[in-house]
């Protein structure tokens, strides 16, 4: 798009405002009842937190594309993992000028236990996250107003998701906000948010109906749209996504891949679908890009570890186009 000068117009950069954590993980034949005891653990340390990881997945999937980059927003503690965190992100293609290094606390720290089929248990220490307040989303309104897109997930402080919803309603810049985790809050924040992407659990919690197939799903989210959001999200994991839009309702079936660790398969399928979007792909296309990328991710232990890069994703469709 060119300005009034006859000047092409630089390409807007995605925005993600959210978390960044170190995880702690272990990775079991299964996981353990209450009060068990499982040992034989595989451990290991990776990056992770909703907000970096989408971060991660939206920068790898840009690699190589002449577009507006991707920002995160988001605040590290004074540990020795800070300066980790913040490499991997440039080393994914994320910018990381507006990540505050707090001092006198530790960064964000998850605990993720992993069993069989891939599934897991994650406990979160918020650490340096809780210092990504309100004033803090003031202070890149500038960052939010020339964005194509803001990111935003729920492991920040919940008033400072509603602030961001705010001062993206006033610099009419759209919203996809992951409902994760599922934390209490005014659903008439849903009027200022364009997407909303949410779980099983995460869309019964916002939604009031419980989603355990296709069709409960399809209700969940055409739900989410009468609470005011643009377009409604639900994902099933290995049964894919349902997308309720104002052009109506599709179900995008997943890949079938064999799961080791589904941690990140929702940061990935978020960053990579606002990453898409970014790039003017329909709406159901990008949603097909953000589960391939979400099935390659699956396949892999760890949060940034297991994200793909864009290489990988469109060898990953083109083989699957090549077998219809």
């Amino acid at each position: 798009m060119a300005n009034q000068h006859g000047q092409r117009a630089a390409p807007r950069p995605i925005v993600v405002v959210g978390s960044s954590n170190i995880d702690f993980i272990m990775k079991m034949e299964r996981l353990p009842a209450r009060d068990e005891t499982v040992t034989g653990a595989r451990f290991a340390q990776a990056l992770g937190g909703k907000g970096a990881n989408q971060a991660v997945a939206a920068g790898r999937a840009l690699a190589g594309v002449a577009a507006g980059g991707v920002v995160l927003v988001s605040c590290l503690g004074d540990d020795p993992y800070a300066q980790q965190m913040l490499a991997e992100c440039r080393a994914s293609g994320v910018c990381t000028d507006y990540v505050w290094c707090e001092k006198d606390i530790p960064s964000g720290a998850a605990l993720v236990m992993i069993g069989e089929g891939g599934h897991n248990y994650i406990s979160v220490a918020p650490g340096a996250n809780g210092r990504l307040t309100p004033a803090r989303i003031d202070a890149v309104r500038d960052l939010i107003a020339g964005a194509a897109w803001v990111l935003v997930q729920f492991e920040i402080p919940p008033e400072s998701v509603l602030r961001l919803l705010d001062v993206a309603a006033e610099t009419a810049t759209p919203v996809v906000w992951n409902y994760a985790p599922a934390n209490p809050f005014d659903a008439a924040a849903l009027e200022r948010v364009s997407v909303v992407i949410a779980n099983e659990p995460e869309a019964g919690a916002l939604t009031g109906i419980a989603v355990t197939d296709v069709a409960s799903a399809t209700a969940a989210a055409r739900r989410m749209r009468e609470l005011g959001a643009g377009t409604g999200i639900v994902t099933l994991g290995a049964h894919g996504s349902v997308i309720a839009a104002a052009s109506g309702v599709s179900h995008v079936p997943a890949f079938p891949v064999e799961a080791v660790d589904t941690t990140a398969a929702g940061d990935t399928y978020c960053g990579c679908l606002v990453a898409a979007l970014a790039e003017g792909l329909p709406l159901l296309e990008a949603a097909r890009v953000a589960s391939a990328a979400g099935a390659l991710c699956v396949q892999r232990l760890g949060a940034q570890p297991s994200i793909p890069w864009r290489q990988e994703i469109q060898a990953f469709l083109a083989a699957r186009a090549e077998r219809r």
